[in-house]
This record gives structure tokens, C-alpha cells and sequence, in this order.
């Protein structure tokens, strides 16, 4: 009979060895299987997060925009940024995602994946595009909210959530899908790694539109044009914004990747950041020359400048170009701001259209010139050379054709949109809201109690 000890110590090695033996059996298919596994948790907790990152970003532009405007418009200013993300989450996902990313019809516009129809959340697959879907979801709404700055002080409530549901469902994913879902630039080469163009161009044509449309604010330009200051009221609110949206950056930059296995996610980060403070110091110093003082706001727009400007490239330019690319962002911002402002007489309260729209041009086309083959095959874009790097001058070519086409489908359905909502539901507030302010007028409230304030002028 055998002792208890020995009975014991058997059936030890039994249990220590059975796992081995296991992992024996089905060898490396079984290792094969757990890495593969890790990778798809990795990619997708990663870009989720990610689009947590820029989801928060909508609390920036919030800040920004509330700062660079006037007390008396504050809760207009909170309300469309609330709806902007609001409305356009129902619109994407009612139709926006399916244009942008169905199966492309001549290379136009998806034509499936409405509703997520596509999304069977039984599969891998299927899980994996509820996460898709949620990080492209975030950044429509980027864009979206854009125009809100460029149209602050002067717009009807209900037109802008008509125009929310409009830029979310249809015009911003047909730019989406020509780029990033197998459209006809994407086919030709085109790229807008993060969307310079995709988000940030389309957000500023369509606040330019809006602003035209709308005409300026009252006692922004006198009898002689000349331009007049109508200074925001809480320069701590837009500085909390912008460190808001520059974090929520490294969510949209990096995230782009929508792999966490990608460790070129590390030398996104770092373009990102270099060219944002690349963007503030440039946008100081212009600002100085120019007006005889560092202006805060300007610097600030500044900073915004670099982050638009290194969105497309990022991925595929070293860190001392995402300098150059963000300090010319900078100074082209500065000017921008002035030559809308007092030689065209387009009231942007917030320089949106000169950050997004301009500077998102700009870093579009700074992929021509200053991409290296060697960022461009470690993140996955490919191999790219621009023209300062021996590429020739095909690539530039294709991005100035990419904006050029971009920017004529904002622009036309831009003007469409707000002239049918001008002529149906109307587009501007009347004269006496306006001077009272949209926050009473429009939504019965103030954002500060007691603390009203309006002009007669």
C-alpha cells in the first residue's frame, strides 16, 4: 500500500506538469493565439482612450470660445457646444459613418453601414468597429463645433442645431470619405494623416460661410469700416481651452493610428507637441512685432495654430520639421487673423476660420514637403518623401489638389445650407436680442446671475 505522502507528491507533479504538457500539445498556434488576442485589446482599450482624449476636447472648444466672447453670451456659447456633440452623434450615427465609410459608390460617398447595420456585435470584428465608430464619432463632432466660434454672438439657436445635423450627417462625411474611407483622393494618394483638412478645413470653410452669411456683429466695423475690438470676457476660460484641446491633441494625433501596437503613436506625441509650442512661440513673437505687444489671445491662436497645421503630417515628418511646420502656423495665424478682419471685414470672434481653416491648408500641404520615407513606413502611411526630401513635387501636387477639392464642396454646400436656413427659419437673431445678449434672449437664462450686461450700439 502506498503511503499518503507518496500518493500526495504524485498527484503534485500531475497537477505541475499538465500544463506543460498542454502548451506542448498545441505548440506555437497557442502563443499565436494569445499575442494575436493582446493586440486586439491593446488597439482597442488604446483607441478608445484615444477618443475619450478627444471627446474632452469639446469642453476646450467651450472654454475658448465662451472666453473670447461676451459675458451676455456665454450660455449660448455652452448650449451649441453641448448640441454640437449632441445632435451630431444621432446624425453619424443615422448616416454619417455609413457615407463615410460604406462601400464607396464612383469614390463619392459610402452607401452601407447606416444605423452601424454593419456592426455585429456577436463577432471580433463587429466589436471592433463599435469602437471605430466612437473615435470617428468625436471627431465629426470636432468639426462641427468649429463653426460655432467663427458664428458666435449673432445666431439663431435653432439654425445652428439645424446646421449641426447637416455638417454631422452629410457634408463632413463625404469629405471623410473621399480621404479616409477609399474615396477618389485617397485613391489618388492623398494624405491628411489626422485631418488638417478632413476636420479642421472642413470646420473653418463651413465658419466662414456662416460668417458671411451672417454679417458681422453690431458695432464691429464704423461708418468708415474700420475695424473696432469687441474684447471677450474671461481670458482664463480660453487658457484653460487651449491646454484642454493641446492635451485632448495627443488623443487625436496618436489615436489616428487606432493601434496601441504602433509604437509610432511615441513620435506623433512628440511632433504634436513640438509643433504646438512651436506654433505659440512664433505667434508671440509675430504678434509682438507687429502690434508692439505679446498678445495672450493671439498667442493662444498661436498654439492652436501648430496643433492644425502638424495634424496631417504628424505622422510622417521628424520632430525638427513639426517646429518649422508649427512656427510657420504660428505666423500665418497672426496675419490671417488681421487681413480677414480689416481688409475683407469678416467678423470671427474667436479666429476660427483663420486657425482651422487656413492653417489646416497649411499643414495639408506640408506633407508635400517635408515628409521623410522613414516616419512614413514606421507608422504605417507608407513611403513618402516630400519635396525638401527628395520626392519631387507629385505629392504637394496631390495635397493642393485634395484642399482644392475640399474646400470648393464646403464651401458651395456651406453657402447652400445657411442660405435655405436664412430664408426659412432665419439665420440671425433681431437687433434687440443681439444687444441683450443671446444667453436672455434665446435660452431664459444667464450663465452669470445678476451679472447681465449689454449695449445699445
Amino acid at each position: 500500500m502506498k503511503s499518503p505522502i507518496r500518493v500526495i507528491k504524485f498527484w503534485a507533479g500531475v497537477a505541475l506538469l499538465l500544463p506543460l504538457y498542454i502548451v506542448a500539445l498545441t505548440g506555437p498556434a497557442f502563443a499565436e493565439a494569445t499575442a494575436e488576442s493582446n493586440a486586439i485589446a491593446i488597439n482597442t482599450i488604446w483607441t478608445l482612450i484615444a477618443a475619450f482624449l478627444v471627446f474632452f476636447m469639446q469642453a476646450g472648444f467651450a472654454m475658448v470660445e465662451t472666453g473670447f466672447t461676451r459675458a451676455k453670451n456665454a450660455a449660448n456659447i455652452l448650449m451649441k457646444n453641448l448640441m454640437d456633440f449632441s445632435v451630431g452623434s444621432i446624425a453619424f450615427w443615422l448616416v454619417g459613418f455609413g457615407i463615410m465609410f460604406g462601400t464607396t459608390k464612383l469614390g463619392l460617398f459610402g452607401t452601407d453601414g447606416f444605423l452601424l447595420s454593419t456592426a455585429d456585435p456577436s463577432t471580433g470584428g463587429g466589436l471592433w468597429q463599435f469602437a471605430y465608430w466612437i473615435f470617428q464619432a468625436v471627431f465629426c463632432a470636432t468639426a462641427a463645433t468649429i463653426c460655432s466660434g467663427a458664428m458666435a454672438e449673432r445666431t439663431k439657436f435653432v439654425a445652428y442645431l439645424i446646421y449641426s445635423f447637416i455638417v454631422s450627417a452629410v457634408i463632413y462625411p463625404v469629405v471623410g470619405h473621399w480621404i479616409w474611407g477609399g474615396g477618389w483622393l485617397s485613391e489618388l494618394g492623398m494624405v491628411d494623416f489626422a485631418g488638417s483638412t478632413v476636420v479642421h478645413s472642413v470646420g473653418g470653410w463651413m465658419g466662414l460661410t456662416g460668417a458671411i452669411m451672417l454679417g458681422a456683429r453690431i458695432g464691429k466695423y464704423g461708418p468708415d469700416k474700420k475695424s473696432k475690438a469687441i474684447l471677450g470676457h474671461n481670458l482664463p476660460l480660453a487658457v484653460l481651452g487651449v491646454f484642454i484641446l493641446w492635451f485632448g491633441w495627443f488623443g487625436f494625433n496618436p489615436g489616428s493610428t487606432t493601434s496601441g501596437t504602433n509604437l509610432s503613436i511615441a513620435t506623433i506625441a512628440v511632433t504634436t507637441n513640438l509643433a504646438a509650442a512651436a506654433g505659440a512661440i512664433a505667434a508671440m513673437f509675430a504678434v509682438w512685432v507687429k502690434f508692439g505687444k505679446p498678445d495672450i489671445s493671439m498667442t493662444l491662436n498661436g498654439a492652436l495654430a501648430g496643433l492644425v497645421a502638424i495634424t496631417a503630417p504628424c505622422a510622417t515628418v521628424s520632430p525638427l520639421s513639426a517646429i518649422i511646420i508649427g512656427a510657420i502656423g504660428g505666423v500665418i495665424v497672426v496675419y490671417a487673423v488681421t487681413i480677414l478682419d480689416q481688409v475683407f471685414h469678416v467678423d470671427d470672434p474667436v479666429g476660427a476660420v483663420s486657425v482651422h481653416a487656413i492653417c489646416g491648408v497649411w499643414g495639408t500641404l506640408a506633407v508635400g514637403l517635408f515628409s521623410e520615407a522613414r516616419y512614413g513606413i514606421s507608422s504605417g502611411v507608407g513611403e513618402i518623401n516630400g519635396l525638401f526630401f527628395g520626392g519631387g513635387i507629385q505629392q504637394f501636387v496631390i495635397q493642393l489638389i485634395g484642399v482644392g477639392a475640399v474646400a470648393a464642396w464646403t464651401l458651395g454646400m456651406g453657402f447652400i445650407v445657411f442660405f435655405i436656413i436664412k430664408n426659412t427659419v432665419g439665420l440671425r437673431v433681431s437687433r434687440e436680442e443681439e444687444l441683450k445678449g443671446l444667453d436672455i434672449e434665446e435660452h431664459g437664462i444667464e450663465a452669470y446671475s445678476g451679472f447681465q450686461i449689454f449695449t445699445t450700439e
